[in-house]
């Protein structure tokens, strides 16, 4: 039984869907915290079952008969380290040939900010005594593609990465190689380092845009703070636009790019291309 925690997530629906190509559905389980919300995954027979990241006790149900966990980062910064231990036991509990979790890019030498809590949540899966493997997702192409409606509206795109260059990948890049190595019949690695092929700058993003649009939508390089002021005025949540802000001044830095191509060796085709990924947000 292959157990995915935040299924019913943008991440885990995707990781639902590709398992599903691997597996009948019956060896699937959606844990999620609120069951209502998957009733679309129960109607492809993958069963749903109650799991709150906060809630040992539900987490010891919804593993119940589990041979993989693929846990899913919680979303709630500056609590996921409790409550992925919470996860993290459970699987143990249940005695999991299998611990998958998606960290992030480099975590053990990251200077991200986010980078932080899931060198703990590393730690405490490797203290588990259980077979794992850290799944270290680049960035989400769709963390810029998803904002590009504001930038087209306001005739620019703002951000505060420089030069850098910035590996980032589909989400469903990253759910494909989270299904491939949750039903490989080969021995799983411990760490996958996970990126996109071809690295961009946020000025060639803008300069693509301005291709595929036909409007002149120029690239804005803003000092970190100035960018973290921006994001706050158009009403991100404080710790989403530091979050944001410290990305973008880390990818400057280089924390955002990787060539290593292992992802696209992973899932065995070329991870999303800038004008693709550009021309499905448009």
């Amino acid at each position: 039984m292959i157990i995915v925690t935040a299924a019913s997530g943008q991440l885990g629906r995707l990781v639902i869907a590709e398992l599903l190509k691997r597996v009948p559905s019956e060896q699937i389980v959606a844990a999620v915290r609120d069951p209502g919300k998957a009733a679309d995954l129960a109607d492809q027979g993958v069963l749903v079952r109650h799991a709150d990241y906060n809630d040992p006790a539900s987490l010891d149900q919804a593993f119940e008969g589990a041979s993989k966990v693929l846990l899913i980062s919680s979303n709630d910064l500056g609590n996921r380290v409790p409550q992925h231990r919470n996860v993290i036991d459970a699987a143990a509990r249940a005695g999991v040939s299998l611990l998958a979790y998606t960290s992030v890019l480099h975590a053990d030498t990251s200077a991200l900010g986010l980078a932080a809590e899931h060198r703990a949540t590393e730690d405490a899966v490797r203290a588990a005594g259980v077979p794992y493997s850290l799944l270290r997702n680049g960035w989400y192409v769709e963390n810029y593609t998803g904002a590009l409606g504001g930038a087209i509206a306001h005739g620019a795109l703002a951000g505060s990465a420089g030069e850098g260059r910035i590996a980032a990948a589909a989400r469903a890049d990253y759910a494909q190689a989270a299904a491939v190595v949750l039903t490989s019949a080969a021995p799983v690695e411990k760490i996958y380092e996970l990126a996109g092929d071809v690295g961009f700058t946020l000025a060639e993003l803008a300069a693509e845009v301005s291709r595929q649009t036909g409007k002149d939508i120029p690239y804005h390089n803003l000092p970190p703070q100035d960018y973290l002021g921006m994001l706050l005025q158009v009403g991100l949540p404080a710790p989403l636009a530091e979050l944001v802000a410290d990305a973008d001044a880390q990818a400057a830095q280089g924390a955002l790019s990787d060539d290593s191509k292992v992802l696209s060796k992973l899932i065995g085709r070329p991870t999303i291309s800038l004008a693709d990924a550009v021309k499905a947000a448009l």
